[in-house]
């Protein structure tokens, strides 16, 4: 878990079920259509269930932010890639809420997907983008995410093709690519 400027980040759990699936409605609804889904999304019984599989499966983790007051305002999902090829690999997406965010909170998670990857032995996360979500591209890359590709007409929704921005993370060079920040050292045992 880790805290910081009035939320929480912490492992998500069957009883946040209610609160992602509102989350999760709240994103996909807003007009600058930031979501590929367009407002439907798992019901609450589906992410209750999806969530209590993630429990036997160690391959992948939900990740939530809580304000102080036990509101969720923030979600992050990582999954590492099936293929036995490129299983160092690792995808993920973020969601907050509209009033939460330029507070911390996407930087939170993204360093939580961080410290999974390094727990479960995931070298590169990566992720898609729209090219029209400029907030996004700018937390990304200003957490050291590099552009690898454009991807056109990579997501649909509602009939139209969207493109998308391919960006990943060096989870093993992490903290010497991000000049002035802290790094931790484990103790040697």
């Amino acid at each position: 878990m880790a805290e910081g400027r009035g939320f929480l980040v912490r492992p998500a759990s069957p009883r946040d079920a209610a609160s992602l699936v509102a989350l999760a409605q709240a994103v996909a609804s807003e007009p600058e259509g930031w979501l590929v889904s367009e407002g439907s999304w798992r019901s609450v019984a589906e992410e209750r269930r999806y969530l209590k599989a993630l429990r036997r499966y160690p391959d992948a983790a939900v990740f939530v932010a809580e304000t102080e007051e036990g509101m969720v305002v923030g979600r992050l999902s990582v999954s590492r890639d099936p293929h036995p090829a490129s299983a160092h690999v690792a995808d993920l997406g973020v969601m907050v809420a509209s009033g939460y965010r330029g507070r911390g909170i996407g930087r939170a998670l993204l360093e939580q997907a961080v410290e999974w990857a390094r727990r479960s032995g995931v070298s590169k996360l990566e992720l898609h983008v729209f090219p029209h979500n400029r907030p996004a591209l700018a937390l990304y890359e200003s957490f050291g995410f590099r552009r690898e590709g454009y991807r056109k007409g990579h997501f649909c929704r509602g009939g139209e093709l969207l493109d998308a921005i391919l960006m990943a993370y060096e989870v093993g060079q992490a903290e010497e690519a991000r000049p002035g920040r802290w790094r931790r050292i484990d103790p040697v045992r």
